[in-house]
């Protein structure tokens, strides 16, 4: 009985996620959103030991995780992606499991997150992706990335200076906000400017969010 009620969560969760695609005009396929409904039973399994997201229920990770994700996409550029405090693996599994064509890093220090992120690469195949166990400001890649993003990590002042020996030349840093960050914005260092702030909206979620990219001047 347990695993047919499963069944039918997954299939309810895999309907609103295909809804939340097409309004936002995405192309994802059904292998795709199944990798992801199966992404967010897993952290529901995680969750329980680890603690990885306060975002409890799939309804409301389908729209707070999955989809708030996946609704910058239009805005990313690069074939590099750097997730830095990648948490529980967002943005960077969705972007991954969307953007197969895209090589991802999702890189956290806390050793048992990212134990759970190499287990969700490892259930989910997902062969364009790789893990980092190490603290952002001290690691260096072999190659830098065309793009750095971040979601709930730090402000964009810190994230800019934690990350920026990791930026590739003509390469963009991607900050995930709520209300649009005038005072952050304020606060950049001189050698970098915004280059476009974009607000977008997450089917089923009502809260304000924005996307900062920023450059080098």
């Amino acid at each position: 009985m347990t695993t047919l009620v499963t069944e039918l969560a997954q299939a309810e969760l895999g309907r609103r996620l295909e809804k939340g695609v097409a309004e936002l005009g995405l192309a994802l396929g059904r292998g795709g959103r199944n990798k992801l409904i199966q992404y967010l039973a897993l952290l529901e399994k995680w969750n329980q030991v680890y603690n990885l997201t306060a975002i409890r229920g799939g309804e409301k990770m389908v729209s707070g995780h999955l989809l708030d994700c996946l609704a910058v996409i239009p805005y990313m550029s690069g074939t590099r992606v750097l997730d830095a405090g990648s948490g529980a693996g967002f943005p960077g599994i969705p972007l991954a499991v969307a953007r197969p064509d895209i090589q991802v890093a999702l890189l956290d220090s806390n050793h048992k997150k990212a134990a759970f992120l190499r287990q969700a690469v490892a259930e989910l195949q997902l062969k364009n992706v790789t893990v980092v166990c190490e603290r952002v400001e001290t690691w260096n890649a072999v190659e830098k990335f065309d793009c750095i993003i971040s979601r709930a990590f730090a402000e964009i002042a810190e994230f800019i200076a934690l990350t920026r020996h990791l930026l590739a030349p003509g390469g963009v840093l991607a900050a995930m906000k709520g209300v649009y960050p005038f005072e952050e914005i304020e606060r950049l260092p001189p050698d970098f400017r915004v280059r476009q702030v974009h607000a977008f909206a997450v089917p089923g979620l009502e809260a304000e969010r924005h996307l900062v990219l920023i450059e080098r001047v």
